[in-house]
């Protein structure tokens, strides 16, 4: 099983690329963890140069979508919202949107951030735009409030109920995914 990670934040030292992290140290036995790390190569979303072939860092974020079996999403906070880059990444995946890649692909959504409701706003519109393109949201999330010091310097999670609440979200994708799949 293939599944495709995306963090939401390009900033070096990211919290959510932290927790990707921390989710692939903690991965089930035969899942391939690939974490996506173009998504500041994406031009800004423009029908115009939507068209056949694609610029090459949106055809290569689509060949991936449409590879994983599954995604994971990791998402920061921007004013109570998704942070644009993220969307934007969206915006180009979910296009031609009858044909797009997300179609019925089972994607978890977590997030991270500074604040005491660890990205929850984010989580709720990011979930929201996902189920608009056609993906199959789980249901369960991850919050992780207070960011700055939530890892341990070995990337991994302080709090035991956290790194068992995203484990038990990793393992519910996998199982999920395969079960959809035989």
């Amino acid at each position: 099983m293939r599944l495709f990670a995306i963090s939401g934040s390009l900033r070096r030292g990211s919290y959510n690329a932290a927790l990707l992290d921390a989710a692939a140290a903690d991965c089930p036995t035969g899942v391939e963890f690939v974490v996506w790390r173009g998504l500041a190569d994406l031009p800004a979303y423009d029908e115009d140069i939507d068209v056949e072939p694609a610029p090459t860092p949106v055809a290569a974020l689509r060949a991936e979508i449409e590879r994983a079996d599954a995604l994971l999403i990791a998402t920061p906070e921007y004013n109570a919202s998704v942070p644009g880059a993220l969307k934007n990444a969206l915006d180009w995946a979910s296009r031609p949107y009858s044909a797009n890649p997300l179609r019925h692909k089972r994607v978890a959504v977590i997030g991270a951030s500074t604040g005491l409701f660890g990205a929850v706003w984010a989580q709720a519109e990011l979930r929201k735009v996902l189920q608009t393109m056609g993906a199959s949201v789980l249901e369960a999330g991850l919050s992780v409030p207070d960011a700055h010091s939530a890892f341990t310097a070995e990337g991994r999670l302080r709090e035991p109920a956290l790194a068992l609440a995203l484990r038990r979200i990793v393992r519910e994708l996998v199982e999920e995914t395969v079960e959809r799949a035989a």
